[in-house]
C-alpha cells in the first residue's frame, strides 16, 4: 500500500514509522511531512526514501533541499496540501496537530484518497462538510484514536445501536480534588498515567476535554446523535470502547494500552496481520477493570464540549481555538490549569453562532478566536 504520512515527526507519526518498519513488503513511503523537528525528520528521511518531504518552514526546507537533492522538499500548508492531493497515494495518515490537518484532509477527500485520521480538530471544526465530502466523493475516514477505532470495530449497523460507549482513563486528576486540581503544576499535569502523548493531548485529557472533542469526533464519524454517545472513566484502559445495541447486547474491544495495534489496524484496514505490539491479551492478568461517571464539577470542559457538539455551528470552532490556545499559555505557564476552562467557556458564552458556516467562515472565527484568547492570556 503507497501512503503518506503528515505529522511523521509527532506522537503518532512516530509510531506510526514503527509500524510500517516491521511490515516493509506492505507498504512504500510516497512523502512525509514532519513540521519543525528537521533533526528527526532527517533521520526519517534516510531511514523511508520519501518522494516528497514537507516542513514548517522555507528556512527549513531550503536547507533540506540543498541536502537531499533527489526529493522534492516542500514547505508550509501548501506542502501539506501538495502531498495529500498526490494520487500515488492509496492512504493518508493525518497525524498533524490543530487546525493544519483541516486542509490537506480535505485535499486528500477531493483526489478520492483514502484519509487515516488522527487530527480531533479536523472534525471538530468543520465535521459536516468534511463528512458529506467525503461521502460525495466515496472516501473512507478511518479513525486512528484507540477509541473511535474501537467503536469502528464494533459497530455493525447502525440503525439498532442503542448508544456508543467512549472510554476515559479520567487521567491524572482522577483521584484528586477540585482545589488540587486548580493548583496543579505543568509537570503534575503532564504525568499521564496510562498513554504517551504529545504535550497538548496530554493537558486536554487531564481536563477530560480531549473526550469532548471525541464525543464531537464520533457524533461526525459515526452519524450518531448526542444523546447516544456516553463517556465512562475507566481507569485502567483496556476497554477502549463499546457498543450497545437496542437488544440490550454489548460488543466491546479490549487490548493493552498500546497506539500501535490502532494506528496498524487503520493502515492496514480491512485487512489484520501479525504487528509490532502483536501479543495475547491475559484476562488474568488484567485481572479488574472497574468504570465511573465522569464528574462534570471537577472535569467542566466535557460539559462544554457536550454543549458545543449539540448547538453545533461555529461553537465547536470557537471552543476547540480557545482551549487551545488556553492550553498553551498553561504550558507557557502563564495561566492556571482551571482557567483553561474559564476562558473556553467564556469565549463561547461571548460567540454568536453560525449554524451552517462556509469553510472561509471557520477559518476566520478561528484566527479571531485565538486572536482573543492570546490577548487574555498576555503576560
Amino acid at each position: 500500500m503507497k501512503i503518506s504520512i503528515l505529522g511523521s515527526t509527532g506522537s503518532i507519526g512516530r509510531q506510526a514509522v514503527e509500524v510500517i518498519q516491521k511490515m516493509p513488503d506492505f507498504f512504500e513511503i510516497v512523502s512525509i511531512a514532519g513540521g519543525s523537528n528537521v533533526e528527526l525528520l532527517r533521520e526519517q528521511i534516510k531511514l523511508l526514501n520519501p518522494k516528497n518531504v514537507s516542513v514548517k518552514s522555507e528556512q527549513d526546507a531550503i536547507k533540506l533541499q540543498k541536502e537531499f537533492p533527489k526529493i522534492n522538499v516542500l514547505f508550509g500548508d501548501k506542502g501539506l496540501v501538495d502531498i495529500a492531493s498526490d494520487k500515488t497515494n492509496e492512504r493518508i495518515l493525518v497525524s498533524v496537530s490543530g487546525k493544519a490537518g483541516l486542509k490537506p484532509t480535505l485535499a486528500a477527500i477531493d483526489n478520492h484518497i483514502d484519509v487515516a485520521l488522527a487530527n480531533k480538530e479536523t472534525l471538530v471544526m468543520a465535521g459536516d462538510i468534511v463528512m458529506s465530502r467525503a461521502k460525495k466523493e466515496g472516501v473512507k475516514i478511518l479513525p486512528v484514536d484507540s477509541e473511535h477505532g474501537a467503536i469502528h470495530q464494533c459497530l455493525s449497523n447502525r440503525n439498532e445501536v442503542e448508544k456508543l460507549i467512549i472510554t476515559a482513563s479520567g487521567g491524572p486528576f482522577r483521584n484528586k480534588s477540585i482545589d488540587e486540581m486548580k493548583n496543579a503544576t505543568v509537570e503534575e499535569t503532564l504525568h499521564h498515567p496510562r498513554w504517551n502523548m504529545g504535550k497538548k493531548i496530554t493537558i486536554d485529557s487531564a481536563t477530560l476535554m480531549n473526550k469532548g472533542l471525541e464525543v464531537i469526533e464520533a457524533h461526525h464519524l459515526f452519524d450518531m446523535p448526542y444523546e447516544k454517545i456516553q463517556v465512562v472513566v475507566h481507569p485502567q484502559s483496556i476497554v477502549h470502547s463499546a457498543v450497545e445495541y437496542v437488544d440490550g447486547s454489548v460488543i466491546a474491544q479490549l487490548g493493552f494500552p498500546s497506539m500501535h495495534i490502532p494506528i496498524q489496524y487503520t493502515l492496514t484496514y480491512p485487512h489484520r496481520f501479525e504487528g509490532i505490539e502483536t501479543r495475547s491479551f491475559d484476562f488474568i492478568k488484567a485481572g479488574r477493570l472497574d468504570f465511573d461517571a465522569p464528574d462534570l464539577e471537577k472535569f467542566p470542559c466535557l460539559k462544554l464540549a457536550f454543549e458545543a457538539g449539540k448547538k453545533g455551528g461555529t461553537l465547536p470552532v470557537v471552543m476547540n481555538a480557545a482551549n487551545e490556545e488556553a492550553v498553551f499559555a498553561f504550558l507557557d505557564k502563564k495561566i492556571s490549569l482551571w482557567q483553561i476552562f474559564e476562558i473556553t467557556k467564556n469565549m463561547m458564552e461571548n460567540h454568536d453562532n453560525i449554524l451552517s458556516p462556509s469553510l472561509e467562515q471557520i477559518f476566520d472565527i478561528d484566527r479571531i478566536t485565538r486572536e482573543s484568547v492570546k490577548k487574555l492570556t498576555k503576560i
